[in-house]
C-alpha cells in the first residue's frame, strides 16, 4: 500500500512539474501565445435566423487552431508537449540527442501575430457581402491571461443586417444564336426573385450556362464572358440583376463546332513497329502488337465525327479509356484556338500508353483478435490486367495464416503455441463492363464490373476440427449515380465439409444440437444484393453512409425440387443444401466538429431466418457480437444470445453464442492529441437473439419483455495513430451493463468488479 502511495505521489509530482513548465519562455517582448477562441458570437440585427451555410462560412476563417487543440479552436489538451519541447529542448547545436529530440517533438508556438485577427474580421465582412449581408460589422477582442500576460484568447462578435434578396432578373437579349440558346436555358435557372443574394449562386448559374453551351458545340465559351449588373436603388433590400455578354468576346467562342477527324495514338511498353488501322469513326496508329480489341476501343470512344461537339462526350471518352485499367496515361486534345483557321470542326487527338499487364503483390500482416488470438498472415497475388485485350483482370491469390492464443492456458491444455492455421487459393476474373443479356441496359457514365470467383480454403483448428470450404460466385458491381453503389451476386455456391473433429468439439455439438445443425456438411447456394449510399455534404462536414444487404439461399433449388415433387430433405449430389434469408442494414453518420474532430455514429440491425430445407442457418451466416469493432467492453462471442450465459466451467461455451437477430449502436467522439496521435471516447450498445426457442440456451429468444435489460452497454477510451495508409488502434472498453444477471451484483450496473468489465483491443483501422 505504501509503495502504491509512493508511486502515485511520484506520478503526481511529475504531472505538477510538467504543468508548471512555461509554454511562453522563448517568446520575445510584445509577442503573445494564441490559446484559442473564447467566444464566437454571430447575431442578426433584425432577429432573423442566420442560415447554417453562412454561419459555417463565417466561422471558417475565425477557427484557427491553437497549439495542441482538443476541441478546436476552443479547448486545448492539458499536456502541450510540443510547446514544452520548443521551450526547454532547444539547442543551437545541429546534432546530438537533444537536437534530435527537439526536431521530433517541438512545435512552433502559434502567436496572436500569426492569427492576424484584424485581417480575419475583414475577411468575414467580405464573406458576408458575398452572401447579401452588406454593411455588416465584425470585431474582435484580445483576452489576456491573468496569470500570464504572454497568453491571449480571442473573442469575436459579428453583427449581420437584414440580407439583400434578388428583385427582377434579366438575361441577355436575344440577338444571336448564343443568346438565343442562353434564353432557352432559362427554365433551369438557379436565380429566383426573393432568394437571398449570393455570389456563389451567381457564379453557379454562370457556370451552368457555360457548361450547357460547351455541350452544344460552343467549346471555347468561358464563364467570364457572362457578366452581372446589379441595381440596389429601386427597392429597399432588393438587388435587380441583369446578365449581359462581355465585350470583346473572341469570335471562336461564339461559334458552334462539330467533331472533325479522330486520331488515336497507342504506345506499348516495349517499342515495336508502327501500323495504322482505319475505323468508320477514327484512325488508330499503334505499335505492334495491338493490345486492345477493336470493338473495346470503339466502344470506349464516345465521340462521332460530324456530331455537335460535346464536353460530356469528351469526358466520357477519357473516363471509359481510364477505367479499362490498361493504360499508364490517357491524354485527349482538341484543335487549339490558334489553329482553327476558320474551320467549323474540331479534330480530336487521343494519346495513350499501355501499362505492364502483369503485377505481383506480396502482403504480410499481423492480426490481433479480440478472442486473444495472435498471428501473422501472408497473401501473394499475381494478376494479369489485360487478359483478353479488354481490361479483363485475372488474379490468383494465395493466402496462409496461423494464430496462437495468448493469455492464460487452461489446465491440461497443450503447451504448443500453434493453435490454428489456414490455407487458401482463390482465382478471380474481373471484366470492366456488364456482361448481361441485351435486353438489360448496360450503358452508364459510371464504372461497372462483372466478377467471377472460384476458391478453396482449408481451416485447421487442432483442438476442434479440420474444415474445407469450396466456393464460386458470379456478380456485378455498378453505380447508378454519384452516391449510389450496387453489388449483385447472381450466383454463389459454397460447400462446407468437416473433414475431422475432436472429442471436445463433438461433446460441444452434442450439448448444442442447434449449433451442430449449422456445422453439418452442406451446400449453400445463394444470391445477394447490396445497396450502398455514400454522400458527403455540408461543406464536407457531414457524411451519411447507408448499406443494406439481403441474401437468400436455396430458394431456386427448392422451387425446382418442389416442382418435381422430390422428397425432403432436398439434396444435390447427395448432400443437403441450406435455405434461408438474411438481411443486414447499417447506417453510419459522421459530423465534423471544428476542423479535426469528429462525432461518428453507427446503427446496425441484422436478421436471418432458416426455413424449408433447413432448421438452422449455417454457422458462418449467424450473427455474433463483441470485440474490437463492436461492443469493445466485451470480447468477441462473449455476449448473448439474449440473457443466456454459458456455464463458467465450459471452456468452449463461446461456440453457441451466436444468433439470428442482431442490434447494435455505437457513438464515438474522435479528436486530435498530438501530430498523428488521436484519441477517442466511445459508447457501445447491443446484443444478439434467437428467433426460435432453444432449450440448450435459455433466455436466448427475442422477447419484448425484458428487452431493454438484454442490451449490453459499454463505454471506453482509445488511441489511434494515423500513418496515412493505415491507422493503428488501441481501445480500452469499460463494461456498464451485461444482458445476463450476476448474482453478486444487482441493479443496472451489474459488472461484478471493475477489472472484470475491462476489455482491451489492438486493431488496425477505425471500428466503423
Amino acid at each position: 500500500m505504501n509503495r502504491c502511495l509512493t508511486l502515485l505521489g511520484a506520478a503526481g509530482s511529475v504531472v505538477l512539474l510538467l504543468t508548471a513548465c512555461s509554454t511562453t519562455k522563448r517568446l520575445a517582448d510584445g509577442e503573445a501565445l494564441y490559446t484559442g477562441v473564447k467566444k464566437m458570437k454571430i447575431e442578426s440585427e433584425v432577429g432573423e435566423k442566420t442560415p447554417g451555410s453562412v454561419v459555417s462560412a463565417v466561422k471558417a476563417p475565425l477557427s484557427v487552431k491553437p497549439n495542441n487543440p482538443l476541441f478546436s479552436p476552443y479547448v486545448r489538451t492539458p499536456l502541450p508537449i510540443g510547446l514544452w519541447a520548443y521551450n526547454y529542448l532547444y539547442t543551437p547545436k545541429q546534432k546530438g540527442f537533444k537536437h534530435w529530440l527537439y526536431m521530433r517533438l517541438a512545435k512552433k508556438p502559434v502567436l496572436i501575430s500569426d492569427v492576424q485577427p484584424d485581417l480575419r474580421v475583414k475577411m468575414v465582412e467580405d464573406i458576408l457581402d458575398n452572401n447579401g449581408y452588406f454593411n455588416s460589422t465584425a470585431r474582435y477582442e484580445l483576452l489576456y491571461s491573468k496569470h500570464n500576460p504572454k497568453k491571449a484568447r480571442i473573442s469575436y462578435r459579428v453583427e449581420l443586417p437584414a440580407p439583400f434578396t434578388y428583385g427582377s432578373i434579366e438575361y441577355p437579349s436575344v440577338a444571336s444564336p448564343v443568346t438565343r440558346l442562353i434564353d432557352s436555358l432559362r427554365p433551369g435557372t438557379l436565380l429566383h426573385s426573393g432568394s437571398r443574394y449570393s455570389i456563389d449562386t451567381l457564379t453557379a448559374e454562370r457556370n451552368r450556362l457555360t457548361y450547357e453551351l460547351r455541350n452544344r458545340g460552343y467549346y471555347y465559351f468561358r464563364p467570364e464572358y457572362l457578366l452581372y449588373q446589379a441595381d440596389t436603388t429601386q427597392q429597399p433590400l432588393k438587388a435587380d440583376m441583369r446578365m449581359v455578354m462581355a465585350r470583346g468576346i473572341p469570335s471562336a467562342a461564339l461559334k458552334s463546332y462539330r467533331v472533325g477527324q479522330i486520331d488515336v495514338l497507342l504506345q506499348n511498353v516495349e517499342a515495336g513497329p508502327w501500323d495504322t488501322l482505319r475505323y468508320d469513326r477514327m484512325t488508330v496508329v499503334y505499335q505492334k502488337p495491338l493490345k486492345i480489341r477493336r470493338r473495346v476501343l470503339a466502344r470506349a470512344v464516345d465521340i462521332t465525327p460530324g456530331e455537335q461537339y460535346s464536353v460530356d462526350a469528351q469526358n466520357r471518352t477519357q473516363t471509359n479509356l481510364n477505367k479499362l485499367g490498361i493504360f499508364r496515361y490517357v491524354n485527349l486534345n482538341v484543335t487549339p484556338l490558334d489553329s482553327l483557321k476558320g474551320s467549323d470542326s474540331l479534330n480530336v487527338m487521343i494519346d495513350a500508353a499501355f501499362d505492364r499487364p502483369i503485377e505481383a503483390e506480396f502482403e504480410v500482416d499481423v492480426t490481433s483478435k479480440s478472442n486473444s488470438f495472435l498471428g501473422p498472415g501472408i497473401i501473394f497475388t499475381v494478376s494479369n490486367n489485360n487478359l483478353f485485350r479488354g481490361g479483363e483482370v485475372l488474379a490468383l491469390n494465395l493466402k496462409g495464416s496461423y494464430e496462437w492464443q495468448t493469455g492464460k492456458k487452461e489446465p491440461g491444455e497443450s503447451s504448443s503455441l500453434l493453435n490454428s492455421y489456414e490455407l487458401g487459393i482463390n482465382t478471380t476474373l474481373g471484366i470492366p463492363r456488364m456482361l448481361a443479356p441485351r435486353f438489360i441496359p448496360r450503358s452508364s457514365r459510371y464504372p461497372a464490373r462483372t466478377t467471377f470467383q472460384l476458391g478453396v480454403d482449408w481451416m485447421n483448428r487442432p483442438k476442434f476440427f479440420h474444415l474445407v470450404s469450396f466456393g464460386g460466385s458470379a456478380g456485378y458491381d455498378f453505380q447508378s449515380s454519384a452516391n449510389s453503389y450496387h453489388n449483385l451476386t447472381v450466383f454463389k455456391l459454397v460447400y462446407n465439409n468437416l473433414l475431422s473433429t475432436t472429442e471436445s468439439f463433438d461433446k460441444t455439438m452434442e450439448e448444442n444440437p442447434a449449433i451442430a445443425l449449422s456445422f453439418k456438411d452442406q451446400f449453400i447456394p445463394s444470391m445477394n444484393y447490396t445497396y450502398t449510399f455514400d454522400k458527403t455534404y455540408g461543406d464536407g462536414r457531414n457524411r451519411l453512409f447507408w448499406q443494406n444487404s439481403i441474401t437468400q439461399a436455396g430458394n431456386i433449388l427448392a422451387g425446382a425440387m418442389g416442382l418435381f415433387k422430390a422428397k425432403k430433405p432436398w439434396r444435390i449430389f447427395g448432400i443437403e443444401f441450406s435455405q434461408f434469408i438474411r438481411n443486414v442494414s447499417e447506417i453510419k453518420f459522421y459530423h465534423r466538429v471544428g476542423r479535426d474532430n469528429w462525432i461518428a455514429s453507427r446503427f446496425l440491425v441484422g436478421i436471418g431466418y432458416a426455413y424449408g430445407n433447413s432448421r438452422e442457418m449455417p454457422y458462418s451466416e449467424q450473427f455474433y457480437i463483441g470485440g474490437a469493432n463492436s461492443i469493445r467492453a466485451f470480447t468477441v462471442r462473449s455476449l448473448g444470445p439474449g440473457s443466456y450465459r454459458p456455464p463458467k466451467d465450459e471452456p468452449n461455451g463461446y461456440w453457441d453464442q451466436t444468433g439470428n437477430f442482431k442490434l447494435e449502436a455505437n457513438v464515438e467522439y474522435r479528436f486530435g492529441i498530438f501530430n498523428r496521435l488521436h484519441g477517442a471516447v466511445f459508447l457501445d450498445a447491443g446484443n444478439i437473439w434467437l428467433l426460435k426457442n432453444d432449450p440448450a440456451r435459455p433466455g436466448g429468444k427475442l422477447r419484448w419483455k425484458g428487452f431493454w435489460n438484454e442490451i449490453a452497454l459499454g463505454t471506453g477510451v482509445g488511441l489511434r495513430y494515423d500513418i496515412s495508409y493505415l491507422v493503428l488502434r488501441a481501445d480500452l472498453g469499460i463494461g456498464i451493463h451485461t444482458p445476463y444477471k450476476n448474482p453478486d451484483k444487482h441493479g443496472y450496473y451489474n459488472i461484478q468488479s471493475f477489472k472484470d468489465g475491462l476489455g482491451f483491443h489492438l486493431a488496425i483501422g477505425y471500428p466503423f
